[in-house]
């Protein structure tokens, strides 16, 4: 049995139809046009699978630039989880010396995830880096609110990826204490403004992917450039 499960509303197109049925035959793989990596090690690495996930971690990625701009971070998007298990595993499964090219052996990886987060680790737990791997995903919080919302109530939004990477980066240095002043007020004003209007905040909604930022990364809904 085959089950395709589709959105009815306009989604994010990250990838030209080319580059999503390589990645998509891949199964996992990095997204250049979102890492400022390339050349040497990331300080932090970027993961996420899911449709929602995978914005909130391009978000989190946009303000750590803003924050930080001399950090390296490296996003690794997973389409396929089983390319997490070991090959002897699962036909899918990554090689350790490839799993390690792609996570690094030893820099801290924030994954978002929308299932959860006790299978990442699961899938994970032979690897090299698994001790530096920290996932976030659904912790059954939420109830009826807005969709931003139950990121937040799941500490799955753009803001914790960014506290994440805050926590566990020490380059970050100096910087912290403002970026983690940044965010915390952010939260605050996220919920001030569902209070009064019970919707989320427009700067959340339409929120893209900075055009002038690397590569080649788009997003475009139902067709339509953004």
């Amino acid at each position: 049995m085959n089950v395709i499960v589709a959105g009815k509303q306009p989604a994010p197109q990250w990838l030209s139809m080319e580059q999503a049925i390589k990645h998509c035959d891949a199964g996992v793989g990095i997204w250049e046009w979102a890492s400022n990596d390339r050349g040497g090690e990331p300080d932090v690495v970027m993961a996420c699978c899911g449709d929602v996930p995978t914005l909130e971690t391009l978000a989190a990625v946009d303000l750590l630039r803003r924050h930080a701009p001399d950090l390296k971070v490296r996003v690794v998007n997973v389409v396929d989880l089983m390319t997490l298990q070991p090959r002897s595993e699962h036909p899918s499964g990554l090689g350790d010396p490839d799993f390690d090219a792609l996570f690094t052996r030893d820099r801290p990886i924030v994954f978002a995830f929308h299932g959860y987060p006790w299978l990442i680790h699961r899938l994970t737990y032979r690897r090299t880096n698994h001790h530096n791997l920290h996932v976030r995903g659904y912790k059954e919080e939420g109830t009826t609110t807005t969709p931003f919302d139950m990121c937040v109530l799941n500490e799955l939004d753009r803001f914790h990826l960014v506290g994440d990477v805050i926590d566990r980066v020490p380059s970050v240095g100096s910087r912290a204490a403002y970026a983690k002043q940044a965010i915390r007020d952010a939260l605050i004003e996220h919920r001030q403004y569902i209070t009064r209007h019970g919707e989320d905040d427009p700067r959340i909604v339409n929120w893209r992917w900075p055009s002038g930022a690397t590569g080649r990364g788009s997003t475009s809904t139902e067709g339509d450039n953004v």
